[in-house]
């Protein structure tokens, strides 16, 4: 099946109007054509500065749209359930921002609604398009590295804004939804498994309330392991390393791939501490949200499978429930 996807977007989330509204217009078969505010003000600023045909001023008025096929959701957490629910009973396919909800029990409820549309559902994880991604998947593949058995990821950004939505808990701020969730998404699409039991650690901020400091360690199949550590309220950083028992291979820039960069991966044979045994190897430039916006579209298409659906944000989102279970309980949980 050839063609294009028309796509409207529900609000003038940051995310979406910098960096995945423009992306997906660069895209071969993504077609954004509609913006919804509460404001109409709002909705009709944004598509001007954007080129966005339509605007609205309610998001059920975008919804509503026969022309509109699909639905980018980049609302607060506590709003991705809730309107990912009501655009799937409107008839339209739903491209959600991670979380996919702020519980896995809340995001069950997609299900019923997705099957009853026959529309798709998935969640906004942009890196496992990036072919940083992909090429770190086929090296571990291939057994450069020997038997994988230890990814560590670290994730930090600074940000002590009493109003952005990461500082408030009742919306789903903090840092384990909001970038812990990557830490754990990469490690079971590298692991291509999920995790048996897992184990966190949590610092609340004492004003906020939304956790700052997080850290992890998930337990797979076969002696496996994720170490994370995630921050609000650390220096900006990220990094993951994969380790095997015949080389490392360190992924650079992880999640926040600049567009039009080429991302290095770091192959380390382990030959000594100095460094000779390491090879660098740069991917292809490209804009990952471009790569999303497309390879949705095609899905909705039919031009190619869902490789990640609903069924596995839930999954990740019940790993996600589970390190919060571990943090109050001080015990091992399984997801």
């Amino acid at each position: 099946m050839s063609g294009t996807v028309t796509w409207g977007v529900l609000s003038t989330a940051k995310i979406g109007l910098e960096k995945v509204i423009p992306a997906m217009m660069r895209g071969e078969v993504a077609q954004v054509a509609a913006i919804a505010s509460r404001d109409l003000n709002t909705a009709r600023t944004a598509a001007d500065q954007l080129g966005i045909a339509k605007a609205y001023g309610s998001y059920e008025e975008l919804l509503a749209d026969p022309d509109i096929d699909a639905i980018y959701n980049p609302l607060p957490n506590h709003l991705h359930v809730p309107w990912t629910l009501k655009a799937l009973q409107a008839g339209k396919h739903v491209l959600c921002e991670k979380p996919i909800g702020m519980t896995a029990d809340e995001a069950k409820a997609l299900i019923a609604a997705r099957d009853a549309s026959g529309k798709r559902v998935a969640e906004a994880f942009m890196v496992r398009y990036h072919p940083q991604w992909l090429r770190a998947r086929e090296i571990v593949g291939s057994g450069q590295l020997g038997e994988v058995r230890a990814i560590q990821t670290v994730f930090s950004y600074y940000n002590v804004d009493p109003n952005n939505v990461r500082n408030k808990p009742d919306i789903g701020g903090g840092g384990l939804l909001d970038i812990g969730c990557y830490a754990v998404a990469t490690a079971r699409y590298i692991f291509g498994g999920e995790p048996e039991k897992v184990v966190g650690l949590i610092e609340n901020d004492p004003t906020f309330g939304t956790d700052r400091l997080a850290s992890g360690i998930a337990a797979f199949s076969e002696g496996r392991r994720l170490t994370f550590t995630c921050s609000t309220q650390l220096v900006s950083y990220q990094r993951v390393q994969i380790l095997g028992t015949k080389g490392r291979l360190e992924v650079e820039i992880p999640f926040n791939a600049p567009p039009g960069y080429g991302c290095s991966l770091t192959l380390d044979t382990g030959a000594d501490h100095k460094g000779s045994g390491i090879t660098r190897e740069t991917v292809a430039e490209c804009d990952q949200y471009t790569l999303q916006g497309d390879a949705f579209s095609r899905m909705i298409l039919g031009d190619e499978p869902q490789e990640f659906g609903l069924e596995d944000a839930i999954s990740n989102m019940r790993v996600l429930d589970a390190l919060t279970r571990s943090a109050h309980s001080g015990h091992w949980e399984k997801p």
